[in-house]
């Protein structure tokens, strides 16, 4: 059997990954990917929910493929945690949040996940429709989650 990767290894993988990708205000995509990460470790999350956390939006933005995700030296529960708070293409609000409930370990992520999307900082410098389509969003799914409805800071 191979051995897991480490921590170490994932961030370096995760960050290589989403290499010359931005977020919607264009900063590099690996602070958000971070940011989750440390977001995660501030709530108690362990280290398959941390190694989550780096990969979250990997497959989802087809910085790696579902095949590596399902070949990749991590231990089941951080396969189903990164397959829980993967988006699908047309895929209802409410069936993405009732995955991620059904998901042990998958709430946490997604927490420090919209807790990062819903920074006011963040959001500041988007244009006015996107900040206002966008704070919307995040609030809808922090509601489907069961989350209160302003975002905790890490």
């Amino acid at each position: 059997m191979t051995e897991p990767l480490t921590l170490a290894e994932i961030e370096s993988l995760a960050r290589a990954a989403h290499e010359g990708q931005t977020d919607k205000a264009g900063r590099p995509y690996a602070e958000h990917l971070q940011a989750v990460a440390e977001g995660v470790r501030a709530r108690g999350g362990d280290p398959d929910q941390i190694a989550a956390a780096w990969l979250h939006d990997a497959v989802e933005d087809e910085a790696l493929s579902e095949e590596w995700l399902t070949e990749a030296a991590l231990s089941p529960r951080t396969k189903d945690i990164v397959r829980a708070v993967t988006k699908r293409p047309g895929e209802p609000p409410e069936t993405y949040a009732a995955r991620i409930l059904a998901t042990p370990g998958a709430l946490l992520v997604k927490e420090a996940d919209l807790s990062h999307n819903a920074d006011p900082a963040r959001l500041e410098v988007l244009d006015p429709p996107t900040r206002d389509r966008l704070t919307e969003k995040y609030a809808n799914m922090r509601n489907l989650l069961g989350l209160n409805s302003s975002p905790t800071t890490p």
